[in-house]
């Protein structure tokens, strides 16, 4: 009965979905060349900027705070900085472990996979399958991460051909999109690009 307060200012949310008018204009997304999924620098990941501030508060609100709603306004401004000329034929969520997303009620990546996807009219395909229980990442220094080789398992009757776009929320060193990246090329991918709200 409260009015709700939007997550990326505290201001009045009013009767938009997921975040306030303001706070929507402000989110832009932009094309990265530099990550330690490529070895040269050249365009392939998509980011609405740093880690912090408004993009901090949502990612955290949207993860531990069960606001669904966001995902469909970051879906939607990833969607807008994916270069046509990538040809994405495939939106890839990074894939939470079964354990991890019956406690949590449902994977952040997915929501923002399917937002994405709706907005470059593909797909979006379970193509990743996690195998390995590991440590919640987010809650650990960068130093203390863990090594997520051999983690996912990959889903070829899932993957149609041509550029696949992994999704994720939150890029930190990279070892989560390395690994699925690694596991995708294995199964075959050849080309693959990356989107994340915050790095």
């Amino acid at each position: 009965m409260l009015p709700r307060a939007c997550p990326g200012c505290g201001g009045q949310l009013g009767r938009a979905a997921g975040l306030c008018a303001d706070c929507r204009a402000a989110l832009h997304a932009r094309v990265e060349a530099h990550s330690p999924l490529r070895p040269q620098p050249t365009p392939h990941l998509v980011t609405l900027g740093a880690y912090r501030g408004v993009n901090r508060r949502v990612v955290r609100t949207l993860k531990f705070g069960e606001a669904r709603d966001l995902a469909a306004v970051l879906g939607e401004a990833l969607a807008q900085g994916v270069p046509a000329h990538w040809d994405v034929r495939a939106v890839v969520p990074v894939p939470l472990h079964p354990a991890r997303q019956r406690q949590r009620g449902f994977n952040q990546a997915e929501l923002l996979g399917r937002a994405v996807a709706a907005g470059l009219g593909v797909p979006c395909v379970p193509g990743l399958q996690r195998t390995r229980h590991t440590a919640q990442q987010a809650r650990r220094h960068a130093a203390q991460r863990e090594d997520l080789h051999g983690a996912f398992r990959a889903r070829p009757d899932a993957l149609p051909g041509g550029p696949v776009l992994l999704i994720d929320d939150v890029f930190t060193t990279g070892n989560t999109l390395l690994a699925c990246q690694d596991t995708l090329k294995e199964a075959g991918v050849t080309e693959l690009y990356a989107a994340v709200i915050a790095r």
